[in-house]
């Protein structure tokens, strides 16, 4: 059901004890979401001491503890999650917003009319980053004279990635979409609005189940999706749809760079120095490719990119975190002086 395995199961079990029953979030409205158990769908919203906890709040893809009312049931705990996908919320924040939780399936949707190799990589660090396996799908492939040629840049870009070019209007590549998804995997699509991913979910569910609106001739749209939402393939499998992001931020961890750009990780090897920041150091591998002209400066430009700004977020949260341990601690202080007080 939905993806319940054994997994899930076991870190279920103190929920079990207290009598709640597992659900799956499959759409997330803000002030409430839709989930799902045995029983079927239900609106559901968070429990208090969820909504005092930030960190907490469910994601679509989350398995939940539900206690169930009339005419809203309350989600009282989240199953400690396999994968997530996180970004962080604006440039101007430290702060996490989880965007889906458990999937096993990563597709970063490019349109063929707008294949931007940098976007690419950014998402595909998300991708690599939450733990799921990445695959890179090309859709409005019969609006283009030439996908080979762009299935070819998408490869290049991607290291490796399985690249599936698509088109929802001829069904190309659908097959390779769902058979990904067998027998009740979860994938998610990323990528920004108009790229076709609710229209691509449409054509496999063979019904409109997501909202889209008209394609210009140019095989260019505007995506719809307000809200995230895990649908259920004919097929077998789940998909969760997720709102075009105008700024996919990058949230903590730097592994994702190290799958994604193993030439420049490869390299940096070669260099005399360990701690090398292939700028003004003799015996840089990293300047010497980029002297030769075996690695293209606007690839290592956009890997010095996504490395500072995770050390910056990284770098933020834990100032954060050193400011809230000093706060807590004075308080802490304070109530023991009351306490003491004659």
């Amino acid at each position: 059901m939905l993806g319940w395995d054994p997994y899930f199961e076991e870190k279920f079990k103190p929920y079990a004890e207290d009598g709640y029953v597992p659900a799956r979030v499959t759409a997330d409205f803000g002030a409430e979401y839709l989930v799902q158990d045995a029983d079927g769908p239900t609106r559901a919203s968070a429990g208090r001491h969820l909504r005092n906890d930030g960190h907490l709040l469910p994601a679509v893809g989350d398995w939940v503890a539900v206690l169930h009312r009339e005419p809203v049931s309350s989600v009282h705990g989240v199953v400690e999650r396999r994968t997530v996908f996180s970004r962080k919320v604006s440039s101007n924040e430290s702060k996490e917003q989880v965007l889906a939780a458990n999937v096993d399936v990563a597709f970063v949707v490019a349109a063929a009319t707008d294949v931007n190799a940098r976007r690419i990589e950014r998402y595909l660090t998300i991708a690599w980053q939450s733990g799921a396996t990445p695959i890179v799908l090309m859709t409005k492939a019969d609006v283009v004279e030439s996908p080979d040629d762009l299935r070819a840049e998408l490869e290049a870009v991607s290291m490796g990635t399985p690249v599936l070019v698509t088109s929802s209007i001829t069904g190309q590549g659908m097959e390779g979409i769902t058979a990904h998804l067998r027998p009740a995997r979860t994938g998610v699509l990323l990528g920004p609005s108009g790229a076709g991913k609710s229209t691509l979910i449409n054509y496999i569910v063979g019904a409109e189940v997501m909202r889209t609106r008209q394609i210009h001739h140019t095989g260019e749209g505007r995506h719809m999706t307000s809200h995230r939402q895990l649908v259920q393939l004919p097929g077998g499998g789940m998909i969760i749809d997720t709102p075009g992001l105008r700024e996919a931020q990058l949230w903590e961890g730097e592994d994702g760079l190290a799958n994604l750009f193993e030439d420049i990780e490869a390299l940096a090897l070669g260099c005399r120095f360990t701690d090398c920041a292939h700028n003004t150091e003799p015996g840089c591998a990293v300047k010497a490719a980029l002297g030769e002209g075996t690695l293209d400066p606007a690839r290592f430009n956009s890997y010095r990119k996504l490395q500072r700004e995770l050390r910056a977020i990284a770098a933020k949260s834990d100032a954060r975190i050193r400011i809230e341990e000093r706060r807590k601690w004075k308080q802490i202080s304070m109530a023991a002086k009351v306490r003491t007080r004659p």
